[in-house]
C-alpha cells in the first residue's frame, strides 16, 4: 500500500518541486546558506544548490538512505545551530505536522540571520479542511508519516508569527503547486507560503 502510494503521489511531487524551486529562487539571493528542516531525501535543497548555487544543509527527525544533501538528525524540537549561524531557515510542510509548531518555528528564528520561509497549507476557503487533510494523508501516508489534520488560518498564522517574534516580508495567499487536474481540487487556495524576518529584541 505504501509503496503504490508513493508511485501515485510521484508526478504530483515533481510538479510541486518545481514550483517550488521558481518561487524560492525568487527570495533566495545566490550564494546564501539555507538550512531545510525536515527536507526529506533533499530533493528540494539539492535542486537549490544546482540552479541558484545556496549553500544547502537538511535537518530530519529520520535520516533517510541516500539523501542527495548532507543531512543531520535531530530532536524534532531543538536544532543542533549556533544562534544567527545560517541565512534561512526552510519549514515546508513541516509546521502541520508538529506538535508543538511555536517551538519549531522559534527555534527557526534563533538560527536565522535573514529569513526565515514558510511553505504550508491554510483552511479559510471552501471545503478546505477536507480537501488539505486528503490530500496531506495521501502525501504522507507513504512514507510512514503521521498526520495531525491542523491546518491554521491566514491569521492564524499571523498570530503564530507575532508569538514567535517573526515579522511577514512577503507571502503569498496561493499557488498552483500540482498539475491542473490535481490543482483543481487541492491547489491554488489552500496553500500558504511566507517569507518571514527575525525581530530583533529591544535593546534596554
Amino acid at each position: 500500500m505504501k509503496a503504490l502510494l508513493r508511485t501515485l503521489h510521484a508526478p504530483v511531487y515533481e510538479r510541486r518541486l518545481e514550483v517550488l524551486l521558481k518561487v524560492l529562487g525568487g527570495c533566495l539571493p545566490r550564494g546564501e546558506s539555507l538550512l531545510d528542516i525536515g527536507c526529506g531525501a533533499g530533493a528540494l535543497g539539492a535542486a537549490l544548490t544546482r540552479e541558484y548555487g545556496l549553500e544547502v544543509r537538511g535537518l530530519e527527525t529520520n535520516v533517510r538512505e541516500g539523501c542527495v544533501i548532507p543531512v543531520d538528525p535531530y530532536d524534532g524540537e531543538t536544532i543542533p545551530c549556533e544562534e544567527d549561524s545560517i541565512d534561512n531557515v526552510l519549514l515546508a510542510d513541516v509546521l502541520h505536522h508538529e506538535e508543538n509548531p511555536g517551538r519549531l518555528l522559534q527555534e527557526a528564528g534563533r538560527v536565522a540571520r535573514k529569513r526565515v520561509i514558510i511553505k504550508d497549507h491554510k483552511t479559510g476557503s471552501f471545503l478546505a479542511w477536507p480537501r488539505i487533510s486528503l490530500l496531506d494523508w495521501a502525501a504522507n501516508a507513504g512514507y510512514g508519516v503521521r498526520c495531525l489534520f491542523r491546518y491554521p488560518t491566514v491569521s492564524g498564522w499571523h498570530d503564530l508569527f507575532r508569538e514567535c517574534a517573526l515579522s511577514v516580508q512577503a507571502e503569498r495567499t496561493s499557488l498552483d503547486l500540482y498539475p491542473p487536474v490535481v490543482n483543481a481540487l487541492f491547489g491554488r487556495k489552500l496553500h500558504y507560503f511566507a517569507v518571514l524576518n527575525p525581530i530583533a529584541p529591544e535593546s534596554e
